[in-house]
């Protein structure tokens, strides 16, 4: 069985430098920050190339947001405008935190937030936007960032699958006023457990983050804010640094397997056959860390039923816009009287998105063989 994400093999190559590296941190002791933490988001600011931006490391993407969002000040009634087709990480720190979040329809061929419907919904109650880096493609942050410069919001970066991915000249995790990555074992930098962290090139906003990871503390004991417990274990750094060692050619392989689903998705007489999936649309200019390879398919369950037949692997992502979550619908009617802006653009990608495996260690030729015995 061919598996989605293959953790295993990817282990396997790399043994003796995990090994090395988790014997490590075992016989230092410090299983908590120290060194491998400290080296660790000193080589992640060092891969993206800004000497003046700050790496935060924390205990999970989900906890970055939550910390970036705290960091920016926001408050019980502000309104964040975030993507209606994404996981619910994004909104959910929103709502957590007593702010309203409202959902942006999507464009209907890169999959990304449309700034359109950013500028639709923005009223006086806005604070922010958060573009997300869906499938590890760039948001449209140019533009975002004309929105939000001209009305005064703050723009986070959700790059939770988009470390190592490119908008143009500039690289993924610099492109908001905070940003953040996930490093769950599935992403394309992952470790074996949970982990995340937040970028900013602002000291304040840098120093303010640490502590809010930190329980609010400097140092021990002594707590000027109210934070969190949000620590990154040095046992995923040491396993970071490892894969952050082969992740330019992980990337580069990745990217090669997008290739080749491309050239298979665009013969019309396969594609046809399969149900007529589209490939996610890459943006001029990106380059993307290709956390998924996503098509829409117009016949997801007819392409469904064909890729079990030949025992190849798919995810749904995902499969209801977050406007039709029960939580946030109770959250909208409750606050706003009218529930959600309808996203038709997001609604349609939830019944028509499905993943095929794409990661530096599957047999993405297999898969192709496949398809094209089928």
């Amino acid at each position: 069985m061919i598996p989605f994400v293959n953790l295993q093999k990817q282990r396997d190559f790399y043994k003796n430098e995990f090994l090395e590296a988790e014997k490590e941190v075992l016989d230092s002791g410090c299983f908590i920050g120290g060194p491998q933490v400290d080296n660790l988001e000193k080589e992640l600011v060092d891969y993206i190339g800004l000497p003046d931006l700050q790496a935060i490391s924390c205990g999970s993407g989900t906890d970055a947001i939550t910390i970036a969002l705290m960091a920016l000040g926001l408050k019980p009634g502000d309104e964040v405008i975030v993507p209606d087709f994404t996981f619910i990480a994004p909104a959910e720190c929103v709502a957590l935190l007593g702010g309203t979040p409202r959902f942006a329809d999507i464009n209907n061929q890169t999959l990304q937030i449309d700034p359109e419907s950013v500028r639709s919904l923005i009223t006086d109650r806005t604070v922010g936007i958060i573009g997300v880096d869906l499938f590890g493609q760039c948001a449209p942050f140019e533009e975002l960032r004309r929105i939000s410069d001209k009305h005064g919001l703050w723009l986070l970066e959700d790059a939770a699958q988009a470390y190592g991915a490119k908008c143009g000249n500039q690289t993924a995790c610099t492109l908001g006023d905070i940003s953040i990555t996930s490093f769950y074992p599935t992403k394309p930098l992952g470790c074996y457990g949970d982990g995340g962290a937040m970028f900013t090139r602002d000291s304040q906003l840098a120093e303010k983050m640490r502590m809010l990871a930190n329980h609010g503390s400097k140092g021990h004991y002594h707590h000027e804010i109210l934070g969190l417990n949000s620590r990154l274990d040095a046992l995923q750094a040491a396993i970071l640094r490892v894969k952050l060692r082969h992740l330019k050619d992980e990337l580069e392989i990745r990217r090669n397997n997008a290739c080749k689903y491309d050239e298979l998705f665009h013969d019309s007489n396969i594609s046809h056959k399969l149900g007529d999936p589209i490939p996610q649309t890459l943006s001029p200019g990106n380059e993307s860390s290709v956390a998924q390879y996503t098509l829409l398919a117009q016949n997801r369950e007819k392409f469904i039923e064909i890729l079990k037949g030949i025992e190849v692997p798919y995810c749904i992502h995902y499969p209801a816009p977050l406007s039709e979550q029960k939580c946030f619908r109770e959250i909208l009617a409750d606050k706003t009287g009218n529930g959600p802006v309808y996203t038709p653009n997001a609604h349609l990608a939830s019944t028509q998105a499905i993943s095929l495996p794409v990661c530096a260690f599957t047999d993405v030729d297999e898969i192709i063989g496949r398809i094209k015995n089928f």
